[in-house]
């Protein structure tokens, strides 16, 4: 049974840090290209972090410089450290798994194989 489990969110105020969990199981974690999306109030969910099977990344415009990802293979998780953050941050973070596709599929959702089900980042200002 194939899961991904996101953990880490909660309320901070803008300007803190935050590191979230995406924990997986039920599939072969180093075929898959791992990313973070961000869904905020009204909006359409967005991938704000990819990481690729060999461990390269890629960041949206918005997050770039205040968000990294990185990847444990032996533990089958991936992280995302977020730093500086602002109230637009705000939001449901998910994790998917992409089978067998690089960065260059990455920030397509319609690419994605399986889905977490998100935890909520909420950012005060």
């Amino acid at each position: 049974q194939v899961q991904l489990v996101e953990s880490g969110g909660g309320l901070v105020q803008t300007g803190a840090s935050l590191k979230l969990t995406c924990t997986t199981s039920g599939f072969t974690f180093t075929d898959y290209t791992i990313s973070w999306f961000h869904q905020g109030p009204g909006m359409d969910r967005e991938a704000v972090a990819c990481i690729d099977r060999r461990g390269d990344s890629d960041y949206s415009d918005s997050k770039k410089g205040r968000f990294v990802i990185s990847r444990d293979n032996a533990k089958n998780t991936v992280y995302l450290q977020m730093t500086d953050l602002k109230p637009e941050d705000t939001g449901v973070y998910l994790c998917g798994a992409l089978y067998m596709r690089g960065l260059e599929y990455a920030f397509g959702e319609e690419w994605y194989d399986h889905w977490g089900q998100g935890t909520q980042v909420t950012v005060s200002s």
